[in-house]
């Protein structure tokens, strides 16, 4: 007879694979939505694929599951939609919906009307402009907005507020290290490249020294071999 263990690793527990959200089922970013073992479904809009291949919800919606024909008409795709009457594949040329996390909110037009001893009051709003009164009221704004030219030059670096700072431009932010005569420390690569630079100077100034060594070696043995032969003759 054979031994062996009762509850082998054949008789292990099911892993839970398959649809937790079904379609038309509100998520919230971070639910998942489908288990699998490989790619039977793939991430539509809105959804994301881990490393397991779980397809999980990225923004808050509602699920769907479909096809898309010119993506491509072998693969299945889980989506979310932030309405229930959005529909996906979108068209070719239908612009994507996206939740930006924006709230609207009316804007107050008015100025602060201050009252005696120095209090603020109410917000009164501008009286409203006729069309008789338009051109001039505008042509005064222009007039008292834009400055002449002889003072344009004032406008170039605006002053700064307390507890504000003035940021200059990028392009003077990357000349600062000139303006200050900054160098930056060379890294250890750097370094060894500029080593084998200075390695192959000193390598060529040596060699041109041996050769103007050699060149007037050779220039003196000759002088001195012309001098023996006169001294003979």
């Amino acid at each position: 007879m054979s031994e062996g263990r009762a509850n082998g690793v054949h008789q292990g527990p099911g892993k839970r694979l398959g649809a937790k959200k079904s379609a038309l089922e509100l998520v919230v970013p971070g639910n998942i939505i489908f288990r699998q073992r490989g790619t039977q479904w793939y991430p539509g809009e809105n959804c994301g694929m881990g490393r397991d291949h779980t397809i999980f919800a990225k923004e808050k919606g509602y699920v769907t599951y479909y096809k898309d024909e010119e993506k491509n008409p072998n693969r299945k795709y889980i989506g979310v939609v932030f309405e229930r009457h959005m529909t996906l594949p979108r068209g070719r040329n239908e612009p994507r919906t996206r939740r930006l996390g924006l709230v609207g909110r009316q804007r107050q037009m008015g100025t602060l009307a201050t009252q005696e001893g120095g209090e603020v009051g109410e917000i009164t709003a501008p009286p409203m402009a006729t069309a008789d009164t338009a051109k001039g009221d505008e042509q005064t704004a222009v007039a008292e907005t834009v400055p002449p030219r002889a003072t344009l030059a004032t406008y170039a670096r605006p002053t700064s507020r307390k507890g504000y700072m003035y940021r200059p431009s990028n392009w003077e932010i990357g000349r600062a290290a000139e303006k200050f005569k900054s160098t930056v420390k060379l890294t250890r690569k750097e370094k060894m490249i500029e080593g084998l630079k200075k390695r192959k100077e000193k390598k060529l100034a040596l060699l041109e020294e041996r050769m103007m060594s050699g060149a007037k070696r050779k220039a003196k043995q000759k002088k001195g071999g012309k001098n023996t032969n006169v001294q003979e003759q």
